[in-house]
């Protein structure tokens, strides 16, 4: 079977250098905030997955020589079992002692086939399990990211006064567009995260839990980006005091992730 060629890879060091790059840009705009802190653990999680995607991939030789030896075990059992019986001619002086052995046989065998293939498929499924670990992880990361952004709504510039509950604005319009826009590029880390655990894994279940995050960061950014069309609308006052259309430029930037990128 062909390699898939290089280009066509998620680069786990690109991730990591477009996740650090975008937590400069954070803390530099919003120092101290929330988000930026989001924006630091998300960062450590870009570099613990490169670790991470290496160890799904790499075959565990400890765990695979023990099975082996178990596998080994269990069919040297089976086939002394076998013979000895082969031995005992008086299973077979009568039909019915040798149907009732010929149950038990079958019985012991399809035991020990779903003892074996249960050794076999054990590395998978650890890997599996320390994979969905890592994916609801970045599910978690996704939804605090969309808790941040919950209460940055734009219609509360153009319309009506505050409660005495409503959150405090302290964002101008273009602040409020490059929070909203970090937001989005956060949720796209997430995914590309999630989607390298799954690069050299293809597990249905894995691919599965992928999937169900990318969905998830999709609606989220989805969400986020009707803010922003919104936040566009938003009257700027001019030095002769004439109220005009806002031209903010809705993403101002964007995040690659392939190997040309960042």
């Amino acid at each position: 079977m062909p390699s898939t060629p290089q280009h066509r890879l998620l680069k786990p060091e690109k991730i990591i250098e477009s996740s650090a790059q975008l937590q400069r840009r954070i803390t530099e705009r919003f120092p101290n905030s929330g988000l930026s802190q989001v924006a630091r653990e998300l960062n450590t999680i870009a570099r613990e997955s490169a670790l991470r995607a290496v160890e799904f991939d790499r075959p565990n030789i400890a765990l695979r020589l023990v099975i082996g030896v178990l596998v080994f075990a269990i069919l040297a059992f089976l086939a002394i079992s076998i013979l000895s019986a082969g031995h005992t001619e008086a299973l077979l002086d009568d039909l019915l002692n040798f149907v009732q052995f010929l149950e038990a046989a079958i019985g012991g065998i399809v035991f020990i086939g779903a003892a074996i293939l249960y050794l076999v498929n054990l590395e998978s499924r650890l890997k599996l399990a320390r994979a969905l670990d890592a994916i609801r992880e970045l599910r978690a990361i996704a939804h605090i990211v969309d808790m941040h952004q919950l209460t940055k709504d734009p219609e509360r510039l153009l319309y009506g006064p505050s409660t005495p509950s409503s959150p405090q604005r302290v964002m101008t319009p273009f602040e409020l567009n490059r929070y909203l826009d970090y937001c989005i590029e956060l949720l796209a880390v997430v995914g590309k995260i999630a989607a390298l655990y799954v690069q050299n894994f293809p597990d249905h279940d894995a691919l599965s839990a992928v999937e169900q995050v990318e969905t998830l960061t999709t609606g989220l950014s989805r969400n986020i980006w009707q803010k922003m069309v919104i936040l566009g609308q938003v009257p700027v006052v001019t030095s002769d005091s004439q109220p005009q259309r806002s031209s903010i430029e809705v993403p101002a930037e964007t995040i690659d992730m392939t190997e040309e990128g960042v």
